[in-house]
């Protein structure tokens, strides 16, 4: 959570004496005679039965990030009916808070106790000690959205839309409880583990405003204020809306739409300058934002009580359920690549790197008896936490080993289960046998690595979670004993895909327009899910049984699959084979799930052509091999191409496009004219096939071809164009929990 940086953070402000300085973000809150005084809420404190915690019920892990006031830990809990879970622990020292300050802390725990919503961060305790205040939160690895904007400096609208929605249902909740949220910026908007939303922070809310009620603070982020919190004349629930188009606005465009040289020229923009709306936003998008930047509350957009009917049905939101969104059914756009239950990837390394000791341990300045009162009924337990440990099904995670910690993974012997038979292939980084359960005499493959040279828990976790889909390979066990990991799959009885055309000799169009919708279907349900197979050669695509039916065709090894923008947005390690491998590969850029299309339009190509675009044979170079690829040129003419349809050729084209921008999505190659009028395509025009011992000693060929390539060193949030741009280095004055 951000923790104010300012030595007097709520220091009143002199428009007319501000210093012409450098454009800053700081938070900031300024109170006039006429504002309502902030008071205690008295909410009713749950006592726990048999169990009432303190610091010493948490093991430190992590620091996840620092403030002025105190800083935020990853802590496990461990003892109670929710041992063993993570949460994340927010120390702040009473002594070093204002009387304001800790009015405002009592204020936010009281209306983190009160609210419980699917897209708002849920607090589970909160105690303190006579110089201390804590509060256990829950733990959202996902990072926050701020970090992930400053790496992609801006989202598609179809993202955008995502965030915006579920954010709009957090907002209207808060305004039905009269709540005024007043600090909405993208570094107080969380990710949890699904991808989905937590809106955190509520240190400068503001409560009891029913009936458009106004408050007089001048408080949040300068850039995110609304005209009337700047102009001082009182402000409501309609200034989040206006903060709520000012977070659009930058998530479209990665700029802000007011935004001066320094805080002065920033606020008279906010007044009175004229918004600069860039023209490749959609009519729609558009249209949202100028409903929302109206400078007369009772004319914006969200405005009143049912302020939220008029966000719901606006055009930008068309394509938006908004029921199965509250019941989180929506799939979110970008899903955290943490597989480890106590992964902090998406901390600030600053942070992450420090031994998670001192600020909590000890005991802190103790602050007079006076103030100590002001805390009086800060402890609280979550409802949730209260049940008895017979109601709760108790976690026990077993041993340390992190992958034991997956469902269904075993640690005893594979023998005892299993019995091995011979050898079905061998890679580089694993043998793949045959085996035969001793129990029900089923056949199985299963894949023997050695975690030595290969951490195999990516790939089991994507298996664990998309296996069920079914044009992916099952995963049906995972046995780890020592160093060695077996991961039992379906066996695949037909082959690869490439032996079974090549064994046919003639292959028509429509055939081949059946197999890559198949394929293409697999494939877009994981860049969904967040998922980029990044080894999508015609030997990892294989017939689960002898029939010879698309239906039965496995997307399998997942070896060097990954969530999609699992590190800064972009995946950056190669791991093609070379004649699969896009352009933007070969040149040490990032690449995301646009490979994947160029692989399948590779194996459209070798489908089509009978030969692959870019090794003609054994005996290619690997800089010959890499020099076409890199040219990005293709041959469409001759040979089997006389016969191709028109459609075909273009979708093989814009399927290999050379910019991966310009490239289609695997949503669009489902609704290209050639998949979905295969019925009008051509079967009784037979497609001749090259030589197979030239096929496959051209694929054999390509595997020499990529070189190891350095590994990306990213750079810190801080030094993004964004946290430069806004002036301020993120990690130092807010903290994500």
């Amino acid at each position: 959570m951000p923790l104010a940086p300012l030595a007097d953070p709520w220091k009143r402000m002199e428009v007319a004496q501000e210093t012409e300085g450098a454009a800053s973000t700081e938070d900031m809150l300024v109170d006039f005679q006429n504002d309502d005084s902030v008071r205690e809420v008295n909410i009713t404190n749950i006592q726990k039965e048999g169990e009432k915690v303190d610091q010493s019920y948490f093991d430190l892990l992590k620091v996840l990030g620092q403030g002025s006031f105190g800083k935020v830990f990853l802590v496990r809990k461990i003892s109670g009916n929710d041992q063993d879970t993570l949460y994340a622990m927010k120390v702040l020292r009473k002594a070093t808070l204002k009387v304001r300050d800790r009015q405002r802390t009592k204020l936010e725990r009281d209306i983190l106790a009160d609210v419980n919503h699917p897209f708002i961060v849920k607090l589970h305790y909160a105690f303190q000690t006579e110089g201390k205040l804590y509060l256990i939160l829950e733990f959202l690895r996902g990072g926050d959205l701020f970090t992930r904007l400053s790496k992609e400096v801006m989202f598609t609208e179809e993202d955008v839309k995502f965030y915006l929605a579920e954010l709009a249902l957090a907002l209207d909740h808060l305004h039905g409880l009269g709540i005024v949220y007043r600090d909405l910026k993208p570094e107080n908007i969380l990710l949890d583990a699904d991808g989905h939303i937590k809106l955190t922070d509520f240190g400068l809310s503001k409560e009891s405003l029913f009936d458009e009620k106004k408050t007089f603070s001048f408080c949040g982020t300068i850039e995110y204020m609304a005209p009337e919190v700047v102009n001082r004349k009182g402000h409501g629930t309609a200034a989040d809306w206006w903060s709520y188009g000012v977070l659009m606005f930058e998530m479209l465009t990665g700029a802000l739409p007011f935004q001066g040289e320094n805080r002065k020229e920033t606020m008279t923009q906010i007044l009175k300058a004229k918004l600069g709306m860039p023209q490749f936003l959609s009519a729609e998008a558009q249209s949202l934002l100028r409903a929302l930047f109206k400078r007369n509350p009772q004319n914006r957009l969200g405005y009143g009580t049912k302020g939220i009917d008029g966000i719901k049905k606006h055009p930008f939101f068309a394509s938006i359920d908004w029921d199965k969104l509250l019941r989180r059914e929506v799939y979110p756009p970008f899903k955290p690549a943490v597989v480890r239950a106590d992964e902090a990837f998406y901390f600030d390394s600053e942070f992450t790197s420090q031994a998670p000791k001192g600020l909590i341990y000890s005991p802190g300045i103790p602050v007079s008896a006076q103030d100590h009162q002001l805390f009086r009924g800060f402890s609280f337990v979550a409802p949730c936490l209260l049940e008895t440990e017979s109601d709760l099904i108790t976690r026990n995670l077993g041993p340390t080993d992190s992958l034991l910690k997956l469902p269904g993974v075993k640690h005893t012997p594979f023998t005892d289960e299993y019995e091995l038979k011979q050898d079905i292939g061998i890679g580089s980084y694993s043998v793949c046998k045959w085996c035969v359960h001793k129990t029900t005499g089923q056949d199985y493959a299963v894949k023997i690595m050695d975690r030595e040279q290969r951490d195999p828990q990516e790939e089991i976790e994507i298996l664990l979670r998309f296996g069920h889909h079914p044009n992916i390979i099952t995963l049906r066990d995972v046995f780890v004993n020592g160093n060695k990991v077996y991961m039992v799959t379906e066996l695949m009885k037909g082959g690869e895909l490439l032996d079974k055309i090549l064994r046919q000799l003639f292959f028509s169009e429509r055939e081949a327009s059946a197999v890559l919708q198949v394929i293409s279907e697999a494939v877009h349900y994981l860049h969904l899910n967040g998922v980029v197979h990044r080894d999508l050669k015609p030997s990892n695509i294989l017939y689960a049984d002898k029939s010879g039916s698309p239906h039965a065709l496995r997307i399998c090894d997942f070896g060097f699959a990954k969530q999609l923008r699992a590190d800064n947005g972009l995946l950056m390690t190669p791991c093609y084979t070379a004649n699969f491998v896009a352009p933007e590969v070969l040149k040490r850029q990032g690449y995301d799930a646009a490979c994947d299309i160029w692989s399948l339009g590779v194996l459209l190509y070798t489908m089509l052509a009978g030969q692959t675009p870019y090794a003609n044979g054994p005996n290619d170079t690997p800089s010959d091999i890499l020099a076409r690829i890199g040219g990005g040129k293709i041959k469409l003419t001759e040979g089997n191409w006389d016969c191709v349809s028109d459609a075909a050729k273009d979708l093989v084209q814009k399927m290999l496009h050379v910019d991966p921008h310009s490239r289609l999505t695997a949503s669009d190659v489902l609704k290209s004219k050639w998949i979905q009028d295969r019925g009008s395509l051509p079967s009784n025009i037979k497609l001749t096939l090259q030589d197979a011992s030239l096929v496959k000693g051209a694929m054999v060929a390509t595997y020499k071809a990529l070189t190891s390539q350095p590994k990306t060193t990213l750079e810190p949030v801080g030094a993004s164009s964004l946290a430069q741009r806004r002036g301020k280095n993120r990690p130092k004055t807010s903290t994500a929990v």
